[in-house]
């Protein structure tokens, strides 16, 4: 009795695995490769993962194969949107997938499959009447057609970051000196207006300065991270944001910008120990030098000839850092540099803590870093616009059309995609 038991297990196991197999012969993926040669739109290739995880679609990013691929749920739905934004992607069966995974979990492979579960839901600090310059996040976002909302301070002061899983920082001054414009746009209309409608945007928040309504935002900032929340942030919405921490409590403002002289002795009361990134930086005190602090290194790198400027991603372990090797993941290690008001990091000035994800090792410049804090995370890139070397008040914005393919715009699209990725203990 008990062999004909087991003929039968055998019998209907046998039946279940030729079901299955038979299954999986005709079932497919969708493959989205990221390497230098296939891929003719890397940018737009984030946007339609991003599309497929808000339609409630499975995927997965392949860590370090073909420059970061993503793999899919096959969907009629998913080929054609692939198609209209043209996108390159390849139609693999479940034993390619398969063959692929295996090949990524191999111990001696630098790779590793990240499941995507959820599309984070994106806000972009940014003022509502923003001047004529872009800014880079904003036009990548529209461009790979991944939605976000703009939020400013009120929204900000509100509470309404709870609303969202990652936040972006518009080339901002947190620390009320209107981006240190000063000494070259005092008497321009827009450096007036913008003056202007920041005081009244103060005043009406119930603030006597704008450098106190500033502080304000940036320790409701603090705490969306702290609290868990993903922070982007780019050129001077970097170290001012830090220097506004540090300065708490403190007036480091002269008196064209908030009325009154800045404190006595002020750099003697500034507190490193509340920044997310920095340490030991000096604040630049001219208000006419176009400059915050000695954090910035844009012009300690006057040797450096821009068919020259290039930096270095660092390498991490797939299978051990999945996080720095995602905001990592591009099809080259070389991206060409770019200048900003802050365009890199002085590497005396970053806290130990946090890692260094691409570097000049010439002279010691960190331009793309990242940290924890709190529950949260943070990751801060120097330089203006990826695919515009020297951008200029006034210039025309890129147009990203002629950049499908860009590495530089392609390290902030990591940043917007990993907090989709799914928890799990990291390495201390």
């Amino acid at each position: 009795m008990n062999i004909k038991k087991t003929l039968l297990f055998i019998k209907k196991a046998l039946l279940i695995f030729v079901v299955l197999f038979s299954h999986s012969t005709y079932a497919s993926f969708i493959l989205i490769p990221m390497d230098d040669v296939t891929q003719t739109n890397h940018l737009k290739a984030y946007g339609i993962t991003y599309w497929s995880l808000n339609e409630g679609y499975k995927a997965q990013w392949l860590l370090n194969y073909e420059g970061g691929s993503f793999l899919l749920e096959d969907t009629e739905k998913t080929r054609n949107e692939c198609k209209i934004r043209g996108v390159f992607f390849e139609i693999i069966s479940d034993t390619e997938a398969a063959n692929i995974l295996q090949e990524i979990s191999s111990p001696s492979k630098n790779m590793e499959a990240v499941l995507l579960e959820k599309a984070p839901k994106i806000a972009v600090y940014s003022p509502k009447g923003k001047m004529p310059w872009d800014d880079a996040v904003t036009m990548v976002l529209t461009y790979a057609e991944i939605p976000f909302d703009v939020v400013y301070d009120e929204e900000v002061l509100e509470d309404k970051l709870l609303l969202y899983e990652w936040l972006h920082l518009h080339h901002e001054d947190f620390t009320g000196q209107y981006g240190k414009f000063y000494g070259a746009y005092k008497t321009a209309p827009w450096y007036i207006e913008q003056k202007t409608s920041s005081e009244e945007l103060a005043t009406k928040l119930g603030y006597s300065k704008v450098s106190q309504e500033k502080l304000a935002v940036s320790l409701k900032i603090r705490d969306f991270v702290v609290g868990g929340g993903f922070m982007f942030a780019m050129c001077s919405a970097t170290d001012s944001f830090d220097i506004a921490l540090s300065a708490e409590g403190v007036d480091i403002c002269e008196a064209m910008f908030d009325g009154d002289p800045s404190e006595k002795d002020y750099e003697d009361k500034i507190d490193y120990n509340k920044t997310f990134a920095f340490k030991d930086f000096s604040l630049v005190r001219n208000p006419s030098e176009y400059e915050f602090s000695s954090i910035d290194m844009t012009s300690k790198r006057r040797e450096i000839k821009r068919t020259a400027d290039y930096f270095e991603l660092k390498e991490f372990s797939a299978k051990w850092d999945p996080v720095p090797t995602m905001l990592c993941q591009n099809h080259t290690s070389l991206v060409k540099g770019f200048m900003g008001q802050t365009t890199s990091f002085e590497r005396s000035s970053i806290k130990s803590n946090v890692l260094v994800l691409g570097e000049i090792k010439l002279n010691q410049e960190a331009r793309y870093i990242h940290g924890v804090k709190g529950k949260g995370m943070f990751t801060f890139y120097g330089g203006h616009d990826p695919e515009d070397y020297q951008h200029r008040v006034g210039d025309p914005k890129t147009e990203l059309d002629l950049h499908p393919n860009s590495p530089g715009y392609r390290l902030i699209l990591n940043n917007v995609l990993f907090p989709a990725a799914k928890k799990k203990k990291q390495k201390t």
